[in-house]
C-alpha cells in the first residue's frame, strides 16, 4: 500500500502547483512561502545537532512549547526546526518560538518535496505530535535512519476507523517509530491495534506556560472595562455564536452592565459576527477593526490573532467553544491556567482526557445546550464563592498534571542528540 500511495502522489504532481496557488488566493497558504510547501527551504540549516518537530496546526503547535523550552534548555548546542501546515500556526509561532528554534511549513507529501526537505535540514531526531502522519514524509524520514518519535499520540474513533481500513499503509509507519507516547489508554489501544507499541503519558497541554498578554494592552483593556462583569466565549465556531448572543440577553438581565466578549476560532469571521450581533439588538465593537470598547458596549468581538491570553485575564467566567457543535472542543487548560471559571459543551472528544480529569476532581462544568449554558453562567455570576471554588479546583487539576512534561522528556531524552551526534 505504501508503494501504491507513493505512486499516486507522484501521478497527481501536475495538480499541486495550481492547488497551492488557489489555496493561497483563499488565504489558506502564505503566497510568499509556497516554496517551503514544495520542500525548498527558506532558511539555512543551523550548525550542530537538529531536532525537527512537526505539529499540524495551532493547538498541536502551542501544546509543545513547553517541551521545546525543555529540549533546548537540556542541550545548549541544540537547534530546533518546527513545521506546521497552517498560516495561522505560522503566525503564532513567529511570536512564540524561543531563540534557536525556527519555523517552516511542512512539505506536501510528494516524494520530491519530501526529499528536498530532508536533504536540506538533515534532522537528527524527528518528532510528530498527535496524529498527522503523512506516509511519504514519515517513511522517508525513517528510511534515512533518523530517529523518530510520536508524542501525545491521539486516535479518534473516526480516524481509527479510517486507518483500520488502510492498516497496510499505516502499520509500517507506526512500527517504524522508535518511540510512541499516547495521550490516553483509549488512544494507546487504537494505536496498538494499528501496529504501534505505545506508552501512555497524557497531554503536554497541561505543562505549557500560561498564554502571554501584552501588558500595555491589558492595562488599557482593564481600564475600558472598569468594574463591569465579564463573560468570555472563547474559540467559538459557526452555530455557537447565536447561542451566546441569546445567552447574553438572559444573563445580562440579572447582571447589569454585563460585557460579553466573543473570540471566534477564526478571526476572519469578525465582520459577519458583528452583523449577527447587531441584528440581535446588541451594541457591538470589533477589536479587529480598531473599534473602541465603550461603557455602553454590550458585545466586544475579539476578532484578532494571538490575544486569547489577554481576554482570559479579564474574564470572570469563560465558555470554551467548539463544544456545542460537533467539533470536539477547544483547549480548556489555557483559561484554567489563568484562573478562570470554565464551562463547555458536550462535544469534547479532542480533550477527553482533560474532561475526565476535571470530572474526577468534581471540577467539571459541562452544559448540554443553550438552556444549560444560560443556567450555568447565571449561577456562576450569582455565586462568587462558588465561582472562585470552581476556578481553584480546575486550576488544581492542571497544576497536578503539569509533571507530564518531565515524563515525556525522560522518554525522549535517549533519542535527543548531543553535540557529538551532529550530522555532516
Amino acid at each position: 500500500m505504501l508503494a501504491l500511495y507513493r505512486g499516486l502522489t507522484v501521478a497527481v504532481g501536475p495538480l499541486v502547483g495550481p492547488l497551492l496557488r488557489r489555496r493561497a488566493a483563499a488565504g489558506k497558504e502564505d503566497p510568499a512561502r509556497l516554496g517551503e510547501r514544495l520542500g525548498h527551504a527558506a532558511l539555512p540549516r543551523p550548525d550542530g545537532p537538529l531536532v525537527w518537530l512537526h505539529a499540524a496546526s495551532v493547538g498541536e503547535s502551542l501544546s509543545v512549547l513547553g517541551l521545546i523550552d525543555r529540549l533546548l534548555g537540556a542541550r545548549p548546542g541544540l537547534a530546533l526546526l518546527m513545521t506546521s501546515g497552517t498560516v495561522t500556526s505560522a503566525r503564532l509561532l513567529a511570536d512564540r518560538l524561543p531563540a534557536r528554534a525556527v519555523h517552516q511549513f511542512v512539505p506536501i507529501d510528494r516524494p520530491d518535496a519530501v526529499r528536498r526537505f530532508l536533504d536540506h535540514w538533515r534532522p537528527d531526531l524527528a518528532i510528530w505530535v498527535e496524529s498527522e502522519l503523512w506516509p511519504n514524509l514519515v517513511r522517508a524520514t525513517q528510511a534515512r535512519g533518523i530517529a523518530t518519535a510520536l508524542i501525545q499520540g491521539r486516535m479518534s474513533a473516526r480516524s481509527f476507523a479510517k486507518w483500520r481500513r488502510a492498516r497496510g499503509l499505516v502499520a509500517p509507519l507506526l512500527e517504524g517509530f522508535d518511540l510512541v507516547l499516547a495521550q490516553t489508554e483509549t488512544d494507546a489501544e487504537r494505536l496498538r491495534a494499528l501496529g504501534a507499541a505505545p506508552t501512555v503519558t497524557g497531554t503536554l497541554k497541561y505543562a505549557n506556560p500560561p498564554l502571554p498578554a501584552n501588558e500595555a494592552a491589558l492595562a488599557e483593556l482593564r481600564q475600558a472595562i472598569g468594574a463591569r462583569p465579564v463573560w468570555l466565549a472563547a474559540s467559538t465556531h459557526p452555530g455557537e455564536e447565536g447561542t451566546v448572543l441569546r445567552a447574553h440577553h438572559a444573563v445580562a438581565a440579572e447582571n447589569p452592565g454585563l460585557l460579553t466578549i466573543v473570540a471566534p476560532r477564526h478571526p476572519d469571521r469578525g465582520a459577519a459576527l458583528a452583523d449577527l450581533a447587531t441584528a440581535a439588538g446588541l451594541r457591538v465593537a470589533r477589536r479587529g477593526a480598531g473599534e473602541a470598547l465603550r461603557g455602553d458596549t454590550q458585545l466586544y468581538l475579539a476578532d484578532t490573532m494571538g490575544e486569547l491570553g489577554l481576554f482570559y485575564r479579564v474574564a470572570d467566567v469563560v465558555f470554551v467553544g467548539g463544544s456545542l457543535v460537533p467539533h470536539g472542543g477547544q483547549n480548556l487548560i489555557e483559561p484554567i491556567r489563568l484562573g478562570c471559571a470554565v464551562t463547555h459543551g458536550p462535544s469534547m472528544t479532542n480533550f477527553a482526557e482533560v474532561v475526565a480529569d476535571l470530572a474526577r476532581a468534581g471540577a467539571l462544568r459541562e452544559v448540554a445546550d443553550e438552556a444549560g449554558l444560560i443556567e450555568a453562567t447565571r449561577r456562576l455570576f450569582a455565586a462568587p464563592e462558588e465561582r472562585a471554588a470552581l476556578a481553584a479546583a480546575q486550576a488544581g487539576v492542571a497544576e497536578a498534571k503539569a509533571g507530564v512534561l518531565e515524563v515525556v522528556f525522560a522518554a525522549l531524552e535517549p533519542l535527543v542528540p548531543g553535540e557529538e551526534h551532529a550530522r555532516a
